[in-house]
């Protein structure tokens, strides 16, 4: 078996690199591709923001002629000078069931940040604070949504067998659109609006959405600064999220819940296009945009990723006004299943309010810690 370092303008090794999950979810109906114009930008050190900060070495197992795995660590310069740590990521790990894999392609993500003067190894965790973490410990049964990550059983226990231990976990759940929210709830949100002058504020259009999308990629900054794995954004890396957001977006269903003029806080839900993924196998080219697009516009299947107050405006009745239009969203798309993903499991406010909604959760994924 032997390791590698892909070469960044070497157009096969890139390739590989890409098609490897390809290969290993290749009879899986759970796991969901990604777009794969948006890994390859991860790999090219000119267009993707995290270079002009940061450093990264992306690596390959090879074994009798086939990859056999991947894996990436990441060095971010600007987590770990927020935090005043010394912190390697690992990202973009796939590989088959095999310990002696697992362990050399960690030991080459070891070896790498060994040399960057890095202490330790988390994750998964990616390039932008955006991106989904961690290892599916719970959930397997379960179709992954766009963008969640997705990994057979023996991810978890071959990571725990060279000593990596739990960090941190997140819960992702679901709700129908035949769950009834509490009467109390929308007789709550009447005495805010009257009250406290908070309004909910929607989009009408893709121009009016990404004229926004500064001032909420500032909130955005403001409202997580307690959670693990925050560190400030900066414009680059806000301009490349706002692109993401407009691409699978529909402005219809993103809700910014207003105080006056300022934004309070927000509840970011997608339409979930995981089937029309799969069916064009993460290509946008030739006609993979055109089908994304009309599936964005026909799925009944929703994702709710980003949902969050300002901390002055948590304990005010907000989040009321938050959990209220979301199921707005829901009746008025016609939608019969909304998954609210990644909730931090110390989120002890969130989790209860999204308890009092229904919600039922089904998956875990995990963060792992292995001290170099």
């Amino acid at each position: 078996m032997e390791i590698r370092a892909i070469v960044f303008e070497d157009r096969r090794d890139v390739a590989n690199f890409v098609q490897v999950p390809f290969e290993i979810y290749r009879d899986c109906k759970f796991w969901t591709p990604p777009l794969i114009a948006s890994v390859r930008i991860a790999l090219n050190r000119r267009r993707h923001p995290f270079y002009s900060h940061s450093d990264a070495a992306f690596f390959l197992a090879e074994q009798d002629g086939a990859v056999v795995g991947r894996i990436a660590v990441l060095e971010n310069c600007h987590y770990n000078n927020h935090n005043k740590s010394r912190a390697a990521f690992f990202y973009y790990f796939d590989v088959v069931d095999d310990l002696e894999v697992v362990n050399a392609l960690i030991a080459a993500a070891r070896g790498w940040a060994r040399e960057h003067g890095l202490t330790c190894l988390m994750g998964p965790k990616g390039m932008l604070r955006a991106d989904a973490y961690g290892i599916l410990v719970e959930g397997f049964d379960r179709r992954a949504g766009m963008g969640i990550p997705y990994n057979y059983p023996y991810y978890a226990p071959l990571l725990e067998a060279i000593g990596f231990k739990k960090e941190i976990d997140y819960v992702s759940g679901y709700a129908t659109a035949k769950q009834q929210i509490p009467d109390r709830l929308f007789q709550l949100v009447e005495r805010i609006k009257t009250r406290r002058s908070f309004w909910v504020k929607s989009f009408t259009s893709k121009g009016e959405l990404r004229a926004w999308i500064p001032r909420i990629q500032q909130v955005n900054n403001e409202a997580f600064t307690e959670v693990w794995g925050y560190y400030p954004i900066d414009e680059a890396e806000v301009q490349m999220i706002g692109k993401q957001l407009l691409t699978v977006s529909d402005p219809r269903l993103l809700k910014v819940v207003m105080k006056g003029e300022d934004i309070a806080g927000f509840a970011f839900v997608f339409p979930d296009v995981a089937t029309t993924l799969r069916a064009i196998q993460g290509r946008l080219w030739p006609f993979g945009w055109l089908r994304l697009l009309i599936a964005a516009g026909r799925t009944r299947h929703l994702l709710g990723n980003g949902i969050g107050l300002l901390p002055q405006y948590q304990g005010l009745g907000a989040s009321a006004m938050l959990y209220a239009a979301l199921h707005d969203t829901i009746r008025r798309r016609g939608a019969d299943h909304l998954e609210i993903v990644q909730v931090m499991e110390t989120n002890l406010k969130s989790l209860g309010d999204m308890n009092m909604l229904g919600i039922n959760w089904h998956k875990r994924h995990r963060v792992y810690r292995l001290e170099i």
